[in-house]
């Protein structure tokens, strides 16, 4: 994987800069430190650069952005397009003829035979590109189906600008650095409307899109193409309901081919292991497809209630993995929270960033660019508690009344380590998610509970041109009502987290973002949208049965989990919070002393109504963690990531930043691919 970024001029008689391309390319060389490409169509007035991660074809001919043997494509890309080496060798005997081993030049070939519609249905994997079709003055921007690569673009008063991270886009002089007022309403409450950012008129590509942009007399005709959704189906659209084996049985062998898929590299492939079934599949399948033992990477915390080491420990023992343990020291994990902001670009509520961010180090020092990890598990087999309680409360109708009473004091029971945190204190009923889902899923309810406590905490300025501006309108609005609507209720739980939760959060700040910061690449197998396919059309108490959830991948992977895993119920995988020991609240006193005092919230401008921080109640609680979680969630933590992206991302010279950070790498416009 790598990092991608250009931009095309609405002129197209006015060339790019290469020393803006190369720029861009360096302030994200992190994502691809082995090497860097950039080329200019000085005739179209479109760019392209590349900051390369080696991991297939690690030679020089792999190099990026890519022309097309006849000049009419450009292309740079990010990510993996599994299957390509069928897909290669059908092209080959068809009559194309590649330049290179890797996987990117697929594009190259088959966008001209099949235009964009047919490539998209070939691809399998996680990617994000951008190709020029010179033939039709075209930029296409494109990102995999479930957002596991980061794509971004903007306008400015003569260009369209994308890249890889939203520091790539300030890395442009004429890109304005600022945050948007609905931005930092969302970056409080933690949860964003899909496609947007915390910055101003800074866009992302949706999962699953793609943009199509061309220019006009009046500016740029940008075409927005949703090429595949979750296909959750409609009323009785599921089919007949089979055995169970049949729904075993067809997960394990879709499980299999996905993992074997994500093996393939010309480096090293190791896996994340924590203590749930997700990533001890991975592993488990792992090592039944490869003749030497797999590296197994774990993080094992100093608080016996958040590690997981010994689960782990078993399972990597069972298998005969090779396992690495990187002990952290929970205190220290804010010493590195101002540089996992720099690296997401967007606030977190807990440390299990940071901690990521220090396992990807660990990975990269111990000479692995490649890592299988469990993310998606959860969301295509029901595996969250906010899940079952929507299945309990709202897709049971067939039960009699008392099993159905019964159902939910069984889920209660269940759910107390939960409460507060993955499931509001309190029921929350928004009336456009009501209107569109038939009720408010649960999974948005603390944070929309969390909402209620923004306004107070901004600037009068930005609560006033807010004004009854409504989170929960927001998020409905983004969300596609035809993929929704009909559905069952279990399906809309797990369509609304994988819009929301999923995208913006787990495989941002928990996914590429501090993976990629120490140019790690992780691969997702769950979300191998084959699997998915079918996991869409699973009968919901295939999924979730009783207390058990996930019922079906437990079943298809019974054989390869050590017994305590097996029947263990669900464990969030998080790190220690602040308000557990002094140490962490010490660490926390700090930054809160920097970047929320006086001086620097008015030296950095940022949007918070004037009032005395205090500093027992910063991060996780503090003082007031008897109060339920999410009602402390909009509170200092939050501020504190704002005024640190303020700092770091808005107030910076990010241009200048970027041209140091070239000149460091000795990356220059003299270097042409």
């Amino acid at each position: 994987m790598c990092g991608i970024a250009g931009y095309m001029h609405l002129d197209p008689r006015t060339p790019p800069d290469p020393e803006i391309l190369v720029g861009m390319a360096a302030i994200q060389a992190h994502r691809g430190p082995d090497g860097f490409g950039w080329h200019v169509m000085p005739e179209r007035g479109v760019g392209f650069s590349h900051a390369r991660l080696a991991i297939i074809d690690l030679e020089e001919r792999g190099r990026q952005p890519m022309v097309s043997a006849d000049g009419r494509l450009m292309l740079t890309h990010n990510g993996e397009f599994y299957d390509f080496p069928r897909i290669r060798a059908g092209l080959t005997a068809r009559g194309a003829r590649f330049r290179s081993k890797s996987d990117s030049e697929l594009i190259l070939h088959l966008y001209p035979r099949l235009g964009l519609e047919g490539t998209l249905e070939q691809l399998r994997g996680e990617f994000a590109f951008a190709l020029y079709d010179a033939a039709d003055e075209s930029l296409v921007l494109v990102r995999d189906r479930f957002g596991i690569k980061p794509l971004y673009w903007t306008e400015t008063a003569d260009a369209l600008v994308f890249g890889s991270e939203v520091k790539v886009l300030f890395a442009h002089p004429d890109v304005r650095r600022a945050f948007s007022d609905a931005g930092v309403f969302h970056q409080l409450m933690q949860t964003m409307v899909p496609g947007t950012t915390p910055y101003k008129n800074i866009h992302q590509v949706k999962p699953g899109h793609a943009l199509r942009v061309r220019r006009g007399p009046n500016g740029f005709r940008i075409e927005d193409l949703g090429y595949w959704d979750m296909p959750f189906p409609e009323g009785g659209a599921r089919g007949p309901r089979r055995a169970d084996d049949f729904y075993i049985d067809e997960v394990r062998e879709r499980l299999i081919e996905a993992v074997q898929l994500r093996l393939v590299a010309d480096v090293p492939v190791g896996c994340y292991l924590s203590g749930g079934i997700d990533s001890c599949s991975m592993l488990g399948l792992a090592s039944a497809s490869r003749q030497e033992p797999v590296k197994a990477f774990t993080i094992g915390f100093d608080d016996a209630a958040y590690d997981e080491t010994a689960i782990a420990a078993s399972m990597a023992a069972s298998v005969g993995a090779d396992q690495d343990v990187l002990a952290l020291d929970a205190a220290h994990l804010y010493d590195h929270f101002v540089e996992t902001h720099w690296h997401t670009e967007r606030t977190i509520y807990n440390t299990l960033g940071v901690a990521k961010l220090l396992m990807s180090r660990h990975v990269h020092e111990a000479g692995y660019k490649v890592v299988v990890t469990g993310e998606g598990s959860d969301e295509l087999f029901g595996g969250y508690p906010s899940f079952r309680r929507d299945l309990f409360l709202h897709g049971l109708d067939d039960l009699p009344p008392a099993e159905r009473a019964a159902m939910e004091a069984l889920l209660q029971e269940s759910n107390q380590l939960f409460s507060g945190a993955m499931l509001a204190a309190e029921t929350v009923e928004d009336p456009s998610l009501e209107a569109l889902c038939g009720f408010t899923p649960s999974c948005l309810q603390p944070w929309l509970m969390a909402s209620r406590r923004v306004p107070a905490l901004l600037a009068p300025g930005i609560r006033n041109a807010l004004g009854g501006y409504r989170p929960g309108e927001a998020i409905a609005a983004a969300l596609d009502g035809d993929a929704i609507r009909g559905r069952h209720p279990l399906d809309i739980a797990q369509y609304v987290w994988i819009k929301t939760m999923l995208e913006g959060q787990i495989l941002t700040w928990g996914g590429d973002r501090v993976d990629m910061a120490n140019s790690m690449e992780a691969r997702p197998a769950f979300l191998d949208h084959h699997l998915a396919a079918f996991a869409a059309q699973l009968p919901p108490d295939v999924r979730i049965r009783g207390r058990v959830e996930k019922y079906v991948l437990r079943e298809a992977m019974k054989g390869l989990l050590p017994e305590v895993l097996y029947r263990r119920e669900k464990f969030a995988f998080m790190a220690p919070p602040a308000h557990t020991d002094a140490a962490k609240r010490n660490a926390v006193h700090t930054l809160a002393d920097d970047y929320l005092s006086d001086a620097s919230r008015r030296g950095s401008g940022a949007s918070f109504a004037r009032r005395r921080a205090r500093p027992l109640a910063v991060y996780d609680g503090g003082r007031h963690a008897r109060r339920p979680r999410s009602a402390r969630r909009p509170r200092q933590p939050a501020r504190l990531g704002v005024q640190i992206l303020q700092r770091t991302l808005i107030d910076r010279d990010i241009p200048a930043l970027a041209r140091s950070e070239a000149e460091r790498l000795g990356w220059g416009a003299g270097v042409m691919t």
